[in-house]
C-alpha cells in the first residue's frame, strides 16, 4: 500500500468512526442517557443491538457493523478519557463473584499450598465444573460418590488430551480434600482420582528448526506498522525463549537503559529474574518505541496496539502475526505460535552444549526435570555422542 493510499484510507476510517460517533449521541439524547455512562463495553453493545439505520429498515447491523461501532466508540472513549473526561472502565475488571465455598475453597489454597494466580483459576474452574455435574444430578456435596467422580474424568477425556485431563485431576483431588478437610464429604474421596498415564516424551516440543526462526525475521517489514513492533516482540520470544504472556509483561520502567538489563516476570511462578538487554534486541526496541510506539504515556506497557485505543496487545494478536509472517516465509507447521519460538530457544541451548540447569533458569523453571524434555530434540549433539550400530 502507497503513502497515498493508506491517508486515503486513514482518511475514510476516520469518517466511518465519526459518523458512528454522531449515531451514539443521537441515540443517548433521545433515550435520555448520560453519554459518559454509557461509554463502556456494555453500553456501547448494548447500543448496536438496538440501533437500525434507515436503510437498514428495522433490521439489527451485521457482526462487522456491530464490531466497527464499537472499535468507533472504544476509540472516542481513549480521545475523551486523554482530554481529560472521567469515564467508567471500558471493561470491568473487577473478578466474578464466587460463591462462599469457591471463596474459602481460595483462601485455603492460598492459606495451606502457596499456590500461584493462575494456578488457582485452574482450580476455581475445575471446581464449578464438578459441583456444576453434582447439580445437574440433583445431587448435595455431601453424597457425592466415586462415580461421580469417576464420569466427571471421564466426561473430560472425551474432548481433552491425556496431559491436560491429568492436570484436571491434580486440581480435582485438592477441592476433594478440601471438601473431606471441612467436613463437607464424610469419605475421602481424593485417593480415588484416577487420571489417564502418559509419557513424557509422546509429544515432543513444537520447535522450529533456527534457520526457520531467522526466515521468519526477515520477512518482518519495518518499514510501516507495526513491523517494528513485531520484530521487536518475535525477537524477544527467540533472544529470551519468552512466552507471550511475559513479553505482554514488559513495561517501560522494566528496561533498565544504563545497566543493560531486561526485567521479566514470570506468571506461572511470579519470579523476577534479569536478563542483559543484547545489543539486538536493544536496537530492535529503541527502533520501536523511537518511531513507531503510539504516543500514550499513560499506558506502561511497551508492546500496544498500532490503532486507538492504544492499549495493549494481546496474546491473540502475538500468535495472528506470527502465522501471518510464517505464511510470508513460506513455513508451514500444524501448530506454530509464541511457544514454538521458546522451544526453539531452549532446544538450541541445549544443542550447542548449554548447562540445562541454566537454560532452565532462563526459562522460568522451578525444577531443572521441566527443560529436560528439550534433551530430546537435541538431536545433532546426540548424533556426535551416538555409538556406532554394530553389524
Amino acid at each position: 500500500m502507497s503513502c497515498g493510499e493508506r491517508d486515503m484510507f486513514h482518511r475514510e476510517r476516520s469518517q466511518i468512526y465519526i459518523q458512528w460517533v454522531r449515531r451514539f449521541r443521537t441515540y443517548c439524547d433521545k433515550r435520555k442517557l448520560l453519554e459518559t455512562e454509557q461509554l463502556t463495553a456494555v453500553g456501547v453493545r448494548r447500543f448496536t443491538r438496538l440501533y437500525a439505520g434507515p436503510r437498514l429498515k428495522g433490521k439489527q447491523s451485521s457482526p462487522d457493523s456491530r464490531n466497527l461501532a464499537s472499535n468507533a466508540l472504544h476509540a472516542w472513549a481513549w480521545a475523551l478519557s486523554a482530554l481529560g473526561t472521567t469515564l467508567p472502565p471500558w471493561r470491568d475488571t473487577h473478578a466474578p463473584t464466587l460463591p462462599p465455598l469457591l471463596k474459602e475453597y481460595c483462601h485455603y489454597r492460598r492459606a495451606h499450598n502457596g499456590i500461584s494466580e493462575s494456578t488457582l483459576v485452574r482450580d476455581v474452574k475445575t471446581a464449578r465444573g464438578f459441583l456444576r455435574q453434582l447439580r445437574r444430578r440433583t445431587k448435595s456435596i455431601d453424597r457425592a460418590s466415586l462415580a461421580d467422580v469417576d464420569a466427571f474424568v471421564q466426561k473430560l477425556a472425551t474432548r481433552l488430551s491425556k496431559r491436560t485431563v491429568a492436570d484436571t485431576c491434580s486440581s480435582l483431588r485438592a477441592f476433594l480434600r478440601f471438601l473431606r478437610i471441612t467436613g463437607r464429604l464424610a469419605a475421602d474421596l481424593a485417593d480415588g482420582v484416577i487420571a489417564p498415564r502418559y509419557r513424557t516424551d509422546e509429544r515432543p516440543p513444537r520447535n522450529l528448526p533456527w534457520a526457520d526462526v531467522q526466515q521468519i525475521l526477515r520477512s518482518i517489514s519495518r518499514m510501516e506498522a507495526p513491523g517494528k513492533r513485531d520484530f521487536a516482540i518475535v525477537l524477544l520470544l527467540a533472544t529470551y525463549g519468552l512466552g507471550a504472556a511475559e513479553v505482554l509483561a514488559i513495561r517501560l520502567g522494566d528496561l533498565d537503559w544504563h545497566a543493560g538489563v531486561l526485567r521479566i516476570r514470570r506468571p506461572k511462578t511470579d519470579m523476577l529474574i534479569e536478563l542483559p538487554l543484547l545489543p539486538a534486541v536493544a536496537k530492535a526496541l529503541t527502533a520501536y518505541l523511537r518511531w513507531e510506539r503510539p504516543p500514550a504515556k499513560s499506558v506502561q506497557a511497551v508492546f500496544l496496539r498500532k490503532n486507538m485505543p492504544y492499549e495493549p496487545i494481546t496474546s491473540a494478536a502475538i500468535r495472528y502475526r506470527i502465522r501471518h509472517y510464517a505464511r510470508l516465509a513460506g513455513i508451514s507447521a500444524k501448530v506454530i505460535g509464541a511457544h514454538a519460538f521458546r522451544h526453539s530457544h531452549a532446544s538450541r541451548q541445549i544443542d550447542s552444549g548449554a548447562n540445562i540447569k541454566v537454560v532452565s533458569d532462563i526459562l522460568g523453571h522451578r525444577s531443572s526435570s521441566s527443560t529436560s524434555v528439550y534433551v530430546r530434540v537435541a538431536l545433532k549433539r546426540l548424533r556426535a555422542v551416538a555409538l556406532p550400530v554394530p553389524r
